[in-house]
């Protein structure tokens, strides 16, 4: 496959520059032409050639006037500059303003050859590190993206579908479910990374005050607006505006936000100009909207201008296949965090775990292996699980497929050797919870051996999640020298 010449647009009122660089180069570069700074912004706009070379002395609009304005308009070729005078000023200028390099006429072809091939290289160095930190951002996305489960799974394969799309995203959800997580994701794996994030939460806000807090306000539009302030919106602009809670947002606020959807326009408050911004929008709620537009408490048409992309949460009770990794995952966190070594969770522990119905959902565990961590006890969970049991569910009137019960904490005596009394415990529960272990431990050995210790085959087989394998490995101390 032949492989496309880079494109060299050459700017200069001097037409020899032209056919001489032209004659020299033309085997390598496609080059393009242009007689001023006009028609070389043109032609740059049009073409978006990888190197300009850019005189600086030209009639009407000179070459510093010209490297200002591609820059502002983010024409993303690399800019050399031309200059038959040399001056210190105009180096400093060029640089300051972005030119990969400046070359004093006159010049030799060879010359110039070299300094676009050494530019080339810097480009493509940069191209490449730019590449490897959006892929380890990337990575480094899901760190805080913990599950494996078939919900999470399709979760997961939601967002990196979606987000390098444009499309308002609806994420939908239990509290504590790991929405503003999901957004920061859509936002991070976005042509919008680089640029801002920001989250406005339209419950903590008092409604008087969201309108301003949102698109601004005007000095002099209400008491105390002593000068004008520009809004979350404006803030936000060329980024990604995160509105959590917007089941929340009353309805004569809903109006004006489908017509920033819609026209990517507003007015702030006390204002009469149209302010024009280019901002993703990513909504969250635990909120039914469609109860509340059976209510008339929310816009049906705003409901399907936010209801591009639906990401619908589960709770935590109805993944709990999950809470041994979700588990692993905070004790590593609180570990580092606060300086402890806190040794892994018993298996006993995150069978109870397993059992609770989470009403604060992975918000609430996070809660509990915090306090695990920092009073290095674990036998505490079970008090904090009876009196988490006493919350209510938090649904916010969702519906919710899969199992959806609400199973009370294992109770009992925490210290499975001996009764309170010093005796030996003859507890049914404890001594069969104790077989299990042992025979769980015993078949993961066989598997493992059996398929040479081959774990996601021998996960398959086992009909676990590979990393919730991984972590039985771990918790039991299976080796392939004691298996």
């Amino acid at each position: 496959m032949k492989k496309n010449k880079v494109k060299l647009l050459i700017v200069d009122d001097d037409p020899k520059v032209g056919w001489i660089l032209t004659e020299g180069l033309e085997g390598q570069y496609d080059i393009l032409l242009a007689r001023d700074g006009i028609e070389g912004i043109q032609v740059a706009s049009k073409e978006n050639p990888e190197l300009i070379l850019l005189d600086i002395k030209m009639p009407g609009m000179d070459g510093i006037e010209v490297l200002r304005k591609l820059k502002k308009a983010e024409v993303p070729s690399e800019i050399i500059m031309l200059s038959g005078h040399g001056e210190t000023k105009y180096i400093v200028e060029s640089i300051q303003l972005g030119a990969a390099e400046f070359i004093n006429k006159p010049f030799d072809v060879k010359e110039v050859e070299i300094h676009l091939q050494s530019v080339l290289e810097k480009s493509h160095l940069r191209n490449k590190i730019r590449e490897y930190e959006k892929e380890l951002k990337s990575r480094n996305q899901y760190e805080s993206f913990i599950g494996d489960s078939p919900q999470m799974v399709e979760v997961r394969n939601i967002i990196e579908q979606v987000a390098d799309s444009e499309l308002t995203v609806l994420i939908r959800g239990e509290s504590g479910t790991g929405k503003e997580i999901v957004a920061r994701m859509l936002h991070n794996l976005s042509a919008r990374s680089g640029l801002s994030f920001t989250k406005v939460n339209c419950a903590a806000i008092p409604r008087e005050l969201l309108e301003a807090e949102l698109f601004g306000y005007e000095k002099g539009a209400f008491t105390g607006a002593h000068k004008t302030k520009p809004g979350r919106f404006e803030v936000a602009n060329k980024g990604t505006i995160f509105l959590d809670e917007i089941g929340d947002m009353h309805l004569e606020l809903q109006s004006k936000l489908l017509q920033v959807l819609e026209q990517q326009e507003f007015v702030r408050v006390g204002g009469i100009q149209n302010i024009k911004v280019d901002v993703r929008i990513i909504c969250a709620t635990n909120r039914n909207l469609e109860e509340a537009i059976a209510r008339q408490r929310f816009r049906d048409d705003l409901f399907y201008r936010l209801n591009e992309i639906t990401i619908l949460l589960p709770p935590l009770r109805d993944r709990l296949d999950d809470i041994p990794l979700l588990v692993d995952h905070f004790l590593k966190k609180y570990n580092a965090l606060y300086k402890k070594e806190f040794p892994i969770i018993s298996g006993e522990t995150i069978e109870k775990l397993s059992r609770f119905h989470w009403p604060g959902n992975v918000r609430q565990l996070e809660n509990v292996m915090k306090q695990i961590v920092v009073r290095e006890d674990e036998d505490i969970a079970e008090s904090l699980l009876k009196a988490g049991s006493a919350m209510p569910a938090n649904t916010g009137g969702l519906a919710h497929s899969g199992s959806g019960t609400q199973q009370q904490a294992v109770t009992g005596n925490p210290h499975p050797a001996e009764s309170e009394t010093g005796e030996k415990d003859y507890s049914l529960k404890k001594r069969v919870s104790r077989a299990i272990e042992r025979e769980e431990k015993a078949l993961i050995a066989e598997v493992l051996n059996k398929v040479n210790w081959n774990r996601r085959k021998a996960s398959e087989i086992l009909g676990v999640s590979y990393r919730s394998l991984l972590y039985k490995i771990k918790e039991y101390k299976i080796n392939e020298m004691n298996s």
